[in-house]
């Protein structure tokens, strides 16, 4: 992970970490260097002058400043209030006194503590990525925006490797077990982690904690020469719990590998290989492009839409489908437009694509995965993220939605999980559009989003006792020293690790 921005672009960034205010939720889309991010909206900027206004007011109460109001539980409810107040509807589920009543959050902390999380989309990169455009990142984070660096001889790029990785979605978040995951590339150097890295992630975890904590991806590259002997090895050598694969080909470029989930003579051996060596679940990465796809992805971009998912699902019910990001076309780059497309039209593209399948191909193998389509639409356009997730709902079921944040990128994922704790779809809405209540924060509903379908997708049983010799995952290591950490009173950073626009 890095920045493949342009020079042109890169003088129209800064670093996140620097440059975005510390708030408890991002006040602007971040970008992990794959798309130039929008401008701070105006919007945006409200919500961000109101939280201030709402942390000094209240930080003085408890005798905090307002940096260590902003890293409570009482500065993220007041987060959701600023969010509620500027953009209307009550999309999230807050009240003012939780901002000010320590008590009433430690209450509702305690509340959720025994809440399950499975976070099915999450990255870092391997120590040795060596290629100078990422190498370069820290260079030019310390002269343009984080002097510091060039003092402290730290390169951001530990942001986003392994120590960090488990710092931030272990310690920091409410995640119970993960899924790592990776992108490949036309040229494989640019891999964030091999097949071999993951897996071995997955060991060095799994063996400290005493507990099956990580689950491992392994990447396909379908079209590419020897691409079936590494399905091979990974079967036998790497035993990954799923696949992984980018039809689109390269996230950054177009490639010379694209492909279709529904082409016969590619990807029908695969499938079969696949089912029979029993790892059946194979996600995908569609959508996410940047704003002028057609002319920066020409001929490749419709390989990243939904029009190869319904016949591949229907041929090969054995295997289950899991599209990554929602297929959300970058709409969150344009919130109100794309608002007011939905509210014209009832559709999100893409997205409604996807949700129309299981009824037009009479299928129930294809999954919706929320990965960075929530991050960026609850920050920029929280009703339409409400109107994204009942979309997803109404059309696929509750059951198959699955939750995922695309951490590390965003820091840590609490901030995450807490949005959707707190969503609900508006009364109007759901009149209007058919959406169900989405209820509170350990509903039915969205415990099935958050654990419950990947919990059963990957055959994992709470009780880790009832198949193997490790502990519950309340009794493993990692959750021992979860509990020091939480006495040692660290609060969260509320850091965000990427570009924000700077204009």
């Amino acid at each position: 992970m890095g920045i493949w921005l342009s020079e042109r672009e890169q003088r129209l960034v800064a670093g996140a970490e620097e440059a975005s205010a510390a708030t408890p939720i991002p006040t602007q889309i971040v970008s992990n260097g794959e798309y130039l991010p929008p401008r701070q909206s105006a919007t945006q900027k409200k919500v961000e002058r109101r939280i201030v206004e709402l942390a000094d007011a209240n930080a003085g109460r408890l005798g905090l400043s307002r940096r260590q109001f902003m890293r409570t539980s009482c500065g993220m409810a007041a987060a959701f209030v600023a969010m509620n107040e500027i953009y209307g509807g009550n999309v999230f589920q807050v009240t003012p006194a939780e901002a000010q009543q320590p008590e009433l959050a430690q209450a509702r902390q305690q509340g959720l503590a025994g809440q399950f999380i499975f976070d099915v989309q999450t990255h870092f990169v391997r120590d040795d990525f060596d290629h100078k455009e990422l190498l370069g990142l820290a260079e030019f984070a310390s002269q343009n925006w984080n002097p510091k660096l060039k003092v402290e001889g730290v390169t951001s790029l530990a942001r986003y490797k392994f120590q960090n990785y488990v710092k931030e979605v272990f310690y920091d978040s409410d995640t119970s077990l993960a899924l790592l995951s990776g992108a490949p590339f036309d040229d494989p150097t640019w891999w964030f982690l091999s097949n071999e890295q993951m897996a071995q992630a997955r060991a060095l975890i799994n063996g400290f904690a005493g507990s099956r904590r990580l689950l491992s991806h392994a990447l396909i590259t379908p079209g590419q020469q020897g691409w079936m002997d590494e399905v091979d090895k990974a079967i036998t050598v790497h035993k990954p719990e799923s696949w992984k694969g980018y039809t689109i080909g390269d996230p950054l470029n177009p490639s010379k590998f694209p492909w279709r989930l529904d082409d016969e003579k590619l990807m029908y051996p695969f499938y079969d290989k696949a089912v029979k060596a029993g790892i059946t679940t194979i996600c995908i990465h569609k959508g996410l492009l940047p704003p002028d796809y057609e002319k920066a992805f020409a001929g490749v971009w419709e390989y990243a839409t939904a029009a190869d998912i319904g016949k591949a699902a229907k041929d090969w019910p054995q295997m289950k489908f899991v599209m990554y990001h929602a297929c959300l076309r970058p709409a969150f780059e344009l919130p109100d437009q794309a608002w007011t497309e939905f509210e014209q039209t009832g559709r999100i593209r893409w997205v409604s694509d996807l949700a129309d399948i299981p009824q037009k191909f009479g299928v129930t193998n294809v999954y919706a995965e929320l990965g960075t389509a929530f991050a960026n639409s609850a920050v920029s356009h929280p009703k339409f993220c409400a109107a994204m997730v009942g979309t997803l709902i109404k059309g696929m079921g509750a059951d198959h939605v699955l939750w995922g944040t695309d951490s590390v990128w965003y820091g840590s994922p609490q901030w995450q999980i807490e949005a959707m704790r707190r969503l609900e779809i508006p009364e109007d809405m759901r009149k209007k559009y058919g959406f169900a209540a989405l209820g509170e924060a350990n509903s039915m509903t969205k415990q099935m989003i958050f654990a419950n379908n990947a919990l059963a997708m990957y055959g994992i049983k709470l009780k880790a006792a009832s198949n193997t010799k490790m502990p519950a995952y309340s009794e493993d290591r990692f959750a021992a020293l979860k509990k020091e950490y939480a006495l040692a009173a660290a609060e969260p950073s509320n850091l965000r690790y990427g570009y924000v626009r700077a204009d």
